[in-house]
């Protein structure tokens, strides 16, 4: 596997990719160390991403037993770099426990939840974490001061500063599952928590200071050795995430059966000031919820000349279990 300085579509007239939402455990991706939300796919076997995710999901399955090299970005690290991995269907023929078996669902050949999008400015999506307030809700669930970074929810990634905001007022005495990366320990984890105003002073639904902006962005971790494609070091810094049933999960149903993928547009920020603190170094207790990875978005919709059914299911792109706006077009 190799890795070097670049930025996005380097030497490509228009920059697409798809976004890694989640990864399946046990799948092809999970042991060739993709890593969710970090990790855009730019390419396969040396030829460019389309918009024509279409053309993409039959190369996959044209190559399923056989060795292929993805060309994949992580905008954490700002390197490009190739992964070898094999498609299969055998990671996932038998249904994991609590897991709805689907007879129009073909198994995953990747084990992939991907967004098309432009991967330019991927970083900017963040909600740093400041002060917490003794105890409020960001305290109860185990939110990390100037360490943790919200860089999405159980529906989907965040469009803009005040998507976020919006998405805790709407959820206000209701649970809300976030996923938050920890700058100091590098690794991503599910977070509950329950909005509300009836905590001590009851000084925000959170209780906690948010910071937005050029200043508050993910810092690039420090260097390490490249990551082997065994799934070791994968396997170390994404644990098993605990089962929290929120309202979400209550009203979902299954396999999402809507089709398309969503563009995300790419868009300039406005940089927020905050003032220089030294990172919270406290380790993180073994209780808190880490983040698994999971499930998938659908593909665009299929042209009139194709033969497959609507309701067949990718065999490379599965489906997301939560309905959300921002997952479906």
């Amino acid at each position: 596997m190799g890795a070097s300085e670049s930025k996005p579509g380097d030497g490509a007239r228009k920059k697409i990719a798809l976004h890694v939402l989640r990864v399946a455990e046990n799948s092809p991706a999970a042991h060739a160390g993709i890593e969710p939300f970090f990790d855009f796919l730019m390419g396969i076997s040396g030829f460019a991403l389309t918009e024509d995710v279409d053309a993409f999901t039959e190369q996959i399955e044209r190559s399923e037993g056989q060795e292929i090299l993805l060309q994949v970005w992580s905008s954490k690290r700002q390197e490009l770099r190739d992964v070898e991995l094999v498609p299969s269907r055998s990671w996932s023929m038998q249904p994991r426990k609590g897991q709805i078996a689907h007879d129009d669902a073909e198994p995953s050949l990747l084990g992939l939840s991907m967004r098309l999008c432009n991967p330019e400015g991927a970083l900017e999506q963040v909600w740093h974490v400041l002060e917490i307030m003794e105890g409020s809700p960001a305290e109860s669930a185990g939110l990390v001061p100037y360490g943790d970074y919200i860089i999405g929810y159980a529906g989907g990634v965040l469009r803009g500063e005040g998507d976020f905001y919006e998405l805790v007022e709407n959820h206000d005495e209701r649970p809300l599952r976030l996923f938050v990366y920890n700058s100091d320990f590098d690794i991503t984890r599910e977070v509950v928590l329950v909005p509300n105003k009836s905590w001590g002073n009851g000084d925000g639904l959170l209780g906690c200071g948010i910071g937005y902006g050029l200043l508050h962005r993910i810092p690039r971790p420090q260097e390490r050795p490249p990551r082997p494609l065994n799934g070791h070091t994968y396997s170390q810094t994404h644990q098993r995430a605990e089962t929290y049933p929120d309202e979400e999960e209550q009203h979902s149903h299954g396999i999402l059966s809507s089709t398309g993928v969503q563009v995300l547009p790419s868009s300039s920020q406005p940089s927020t000031p905050s003032r220089s603190v030294i990172p919270d170094r406290r380790a993180l207790s073994p209780s808190k919820r880490v983040l698994s990875p999971g499930v998938s978005l659908p593909l665009p919709p299929k042209s009139p000349s194709s033969s497959t059914s609507d309701t067949r299911r990718s065999s490379v792109i599965i489906p997301i279990q939560e309905q959300s706006e921002d997952d479906t077009v």
